[in-house]
């Protein structure tokens, strides 16, 4: 289904339980909704679930591809208010935990619930900066698909590239079909996004921090601390996994997911 906001078109599905508690998962960079398919799955029997393409990836329009990290949360709440969802839980990973932080942050009075997977608070280093950068020139001189191969062995463990090739390959599929555009315009709203960290004490709704064991970009550490800063927050490292840990140790995943949803969030 698609639908037309902030002057952009947004591709979402909307499954499960028409009355449950909405649960918006919110990918990652530079995916779509469909690296949340197992999650979905699993969710759509006590849930309403909420999937969708961020502006300039998958099935949603990039617009002029100018865009920053706010604009993603102000079609967020688009999303939601064109749907009638008043409050929901959402749950976002990496890039996706970036949006989510920052929407609880601004509009607190929209969420039930926050799921952090894989993710920080913290605004990127100049270090990174510069990483970003060689990344747009990556992709505008190389083109999308030799990135991606570089961008690959950065999130998953080099076990998951040689024995999880079916996850794998289907990332890499995901990633092939966006388009440049939409992938440096995203790349600048990471590097320009705000730091949420003062805001982690004001989150007041039940919170789950997950990584995975071996993530890089969002190490165990960095999000322990970050759980520690949220007021009663849950904390669970997932064993055999990196960066896409929902992909990667997806039984782990899921299990800490629902087991938080049905206790902390409620259940029709």
């Amino acid at each position: 289904m698609e639908m037309f906001v902030n002057g952009i078109r947004i591709f979402y599905t909307d499954s499960g339980k028409p009355d449950g508690v909405p649960v918006v998962l919110i990918h990652g960079f530079p995916f779509s909704h469909a690296m949340w398919a197992q999650q979905s799955e699993v969710l759509k029997s006590g849930y309403r679930v909420i999937s969708y393409d961020l502006r300039g990836f998958g099935e949603s329009s990039a617009g002029d591809g100018q865009f920053m990290l706010e604009f993603f949360v102000d079609d967020l709440i688009a999303l939601l208010d064109e749907l009638k969802i008043q409050t929901a839980v959402i749950c976002g990973l990496s890039m996706g935990g970036y949006i989510a932080l920052r929407a609880i942050e601004r509009n607190p009075e929209r969420f039930s619930g926050v799921v952090l997977a894989d993710t920080r608070p913290d605004a990127d280093s100049n270090e990174s900066k510069l990483k970003r950068a060689a990344a747009i020139k990556s992709v505008k001189k190389d083109g999308v698909k030799i990135f991606t191969e570089g961008f690959l062995k950065a999130v998953f463990l080099p076990e998951s590239i040689s024995k999880n090739s079916v996850s794998v390959q289907k990332i890499r599929e995901i990633i092939h079909s966006n388009s440049p555009l939409g992938i440096c315009g995203a790349i600048l709203a990471l590097a320009s996004r705000t730091d949420t960290s003062a805001a982690l004490a004001k989150i007041i709704v039940p919170t789950l921090v997950m990584t995975g064991e071996r993530d890089l970009l969002a190490p165990p550490a960095v999000a322990q601390n970050m759980a520690n800063e949220i007021h009663d927050a849950e904390f669970h490292v997932i064993p055999g996994a990196a960066h896409m840990s929902n992909l990667e140790n997806p039984v782990e995943f899921n299990r800490h997911l629902l087991d938080f949803l049905k206790r902390k969030c409620g259940q029709k």
